[in-house]
């Protein structure tokens, strides 16, 4: 399996929240050959299972969002686009961004932004209001309104470049990247017998509230549950003890809302086969899909996995190969073995 090239075909196609079919599809196909059956349910999430061919077997569930944030357009004036945000968008970094146009076929434009000559000091100073932005296209207002309508959605356009000491930057590695982690760790445990059905989804709409691992679960109704999302990775900036270091391993989730045996099992994993990890507390909301997904049906098992991100909800996100591949070897080393040892706690 060739990680770089998964990662790239994930990242360069667009698919934000509620919209994604095409990298779903993409999913199903990179999920395939690992897995006894995979589909795509109700919310487009897609679902793939491994079954260890023992008699009730507890069912293990590993999560990563598929989901991107993006735009949405809501009208225009003179022919340029005005838009709404899907999911968590920052208005500080969208002057002079370029975009990738969901239509058939994409056109692209950019994010208008005025130039510094013609700012007063305090225009400069503070960043607009979403709604003061709109996208250059290059057409006329009689052109836009025949060819891109009202609810078309938007994308930052793709970048996947690879930086020095095996970093990559790109759009959508939240959560492309653990995605891929988790093929790679159904790849690691392919010659491995299991003794629990492995359950691998990629679920919708996490960056408007996790519908899709929720629906997931609870029709799947695991016995366990490990979310695999991104967390802050480490910038001269960031602060101490708020972001994690690329390169120092996934962030195992430490707090209230984690099954305590399963992170402790997830650490002590770690220490038997040497992966380097770090710890992150988590005092309440976890921000990620294991919120809803511990209170499905009665109550899951569940722990979080993160793998350390810079600049995150941006075109340029920045992750660690190094990282993903730890992350893959923690979660084959988990999946190892689940059915007698989780009924030994």
């Amino acid at each position: 399996m060739n990680t770089l090239d998964q990662l790239k075909r994930l990242c360069q196609t667009g698919g934000p929240s509620g919209y994604e079919a095409p990298v779903a599809q993409v999913a199903r196909e990179l999920l395939e050959p690992w897995m006894d059956e995979v589909w795509v349910d109700t919310l487009g999430s897609v679902v793939g299972v491994r079954r260890c061919g023992k008699p009730n077997a507890k069912k293990l569930l590993l999560d990563a969002h598929l989901d991107q944030i993006g735009l949405m357009v809501t009208g225009a004036e003179d022919g340029f686009l005005r838009f709404a945000s899907v999911g968590g968008v920052d208005p500080r970094m969208l002057p002079g961004r370029e975009v990738t146009i969901l239509t058939q076929p994409p056109r692209f434009g950019i994010i208008a932004c005025l130039p510094p000559h013609i700012l007063s000091q305090e225009e400069r100073e503070k960043a607009p209001a979403l709604s003061e932005y709109v996208v250059d296209t290059g057409l006329t207002q009689e052109q836009v309104e025949r060819e891109i309508p009202v609810g078309t959605l938007m994308v930052f356009r793709d970048c996947f470049l690879e930086l020095a000491g095996g970093r990559i930057c790109s759009g959508s590695l939240d959560d492309r990247a653990c995605f891929v982690a988790l093929l790679r760790a159904v790849e690691l445990l392919h010659d491995q017998p299991l003794d629990v059905d492995l359950y691998i989804l990629g679920s919708t709409r996490e960056e408007i509230g996790g519908m899709g691992a929720v629906v997931a679960t609870q029709t799947i109704n695991p016995d366990f549950c490990v979310a695999v999302d991104v967390t802050h990775g480490a910038t001269p900036d960031s602060g101490k003890g708020r972001a994690y270091e690329l390169g120092g391993g996934p962030a195992v989730g430490i707090g209230p809302n984690m099954t305590r045996w399963m992170t402790q099992r997830l650490l002590h994993k770690a220490r038997e086969q040497g992966i380097a990890v770090q710890k992150e507390v988590m005092g309440g909301d976890t921000g990620t899909n294991a919120w809803g997904m511990q209170i499905c049906n009665e109550g899951i098992a569940t722990a979080v996995l993160s793998l350390p991100l810079r600049y995150m909800h941006t075109p340029v996100e920045v992750v660690d190969l190094e990282d993903l591949e730890q992350t893959a070897q923690l979660l084959s080393a988990f999946a190892l073995h689940l059915g007698e040892e989780a009924a030994q706690v």
